[in-house]
């Protein structure tokens, strides 16, 4: 990957097109809502003006190529997990947190050397380094649940994240990155219009009362049809792998989603943050992508091994 190659890849720049084409007709529909039909779509463009300053700073990234990539999913792990400590008080103990911001950044260092075989053993690492810490403080007192936190903070945001950056690694790095960020994103939308016009029966009430199966069911729907008609991004796929990933997609994304508001409900918090306008948090933005992400990699690479 690099920005030549980007430059002149036909997967990147059709998607380059794609999304444009996304943003142009969304901000013309919101327009023609606004000002034409006069309804209060105030909230939705603070979300929509989220986008057109993530969207570029992806491109961005992808554009860079392996080096860009790798720099901005660890970013956005760190930024996350960040939220994450902040929460559920993790956040005050400055050694936990810091031996988690290391080992994310060992984590980035493996894949820029792309040692895929240490990043996939590097979990057990990980947790070594992280029951060692009370022992090397000499401390006990609530180092329980310290460990627990940081444990789940760098195996779930650091490494299950990290596989979103494992895909420049691949043979077919455009094809599977550009799929993955815009599938899943257009998963959520999906749940979410399909929640406004059919949902009426709640998915799971007590943990996000907002979520409907009218949602799931549409999301899932427009999720399965999507490999299918983005094809040219997974050539030499089978008709059954490519219904694999679009119910991946579908499925996971939605539980993504539901995992990062279970422990906001618990914790007693709308949002993980305030960091985009309209979107909430850098998790609230990427819990699908965290989920997602490793079964996607091992389902599209799995015929090539993973070293």
């Amino acid at each position: 990957m690099s920005p030549s190659q980007a430059i002149h890849d036909p997967i990147f720049r059709s998607y380059a097109l794609i999304v444009a084409g996304i943003l142009a007709v969304a901000g013309a529909l919101l327009a023609l809502m606004q000002f034409g039909l006069r309804n209060d779509v105030q909230s939705i463009w603070r979300t929509y003006l989220g986008w057109l300053i993530m969207v570029p700073l992806i491109a961005l990234a992808i554009l860079l190529g392996r080096g860009g990539v790798i720099v901005g999913t660890t970013l956005l792990a760190i930024f996350g997990f960040k939220e994450f400590a902040r929460a559920t008080g993790l956040y005050r103990d400055w050694w936990m947190t810091g031996a988690v911001y290391l080992l994310m950044l060992a984590t980035a260092a493996l894949l820029w050397l792309a040692r895929t075989t240490l990043i996939f053993r590097f979990p057990v690492l990980a947790i070594s380094v992280l029951v060692l810490v009370p022992v090397l403080r000499n401390r006990m007192q609530g180092q329980l649940q310290s460990i627990t936190l940081a444990i789940f903070g760098f195996l779930y945001i650091g490494w299950m994240f990290a596989h979103v950056a494992l895909l420049s690694l691949t043979a077919n790095p455009y094809g599977y990155l550009c799929f993955l960020i815009l599938a899943t994103e257009l998963n959520d939308v999906a749940a979410f219009t399909s929640g406004k016009l059919f949902g009426h029966l709640p998915l799971r009430s007590n943990i996000s009362p907002r979520k409907t199966w009218g949602g799931a069911i549409g999301a899932t729907t427009v999720s399965i049809a999507l490999p299918f008609l983005l094809r040219f991004s997974f050539p030499g796929f089978s008709a059954r792998r490519l219904l694999a990933i679009g119910i991946l997609i579908g499925i996971g994304g939605q539980l993504g989603d539901l995992v990062i508001s279970v422990m906001k409900r618990d914790i007693g918090i709308k949002d993980m943050g305030g960091t985009i306008p309209g979107h909430g948090g850098i998790l609230d933005r990427i819990d699908s992508l965290i989920f997602v992400a490793p079964w996607f990699f091992y389902l599209v690479q799995y015929p090539h091994g993973f070293t």
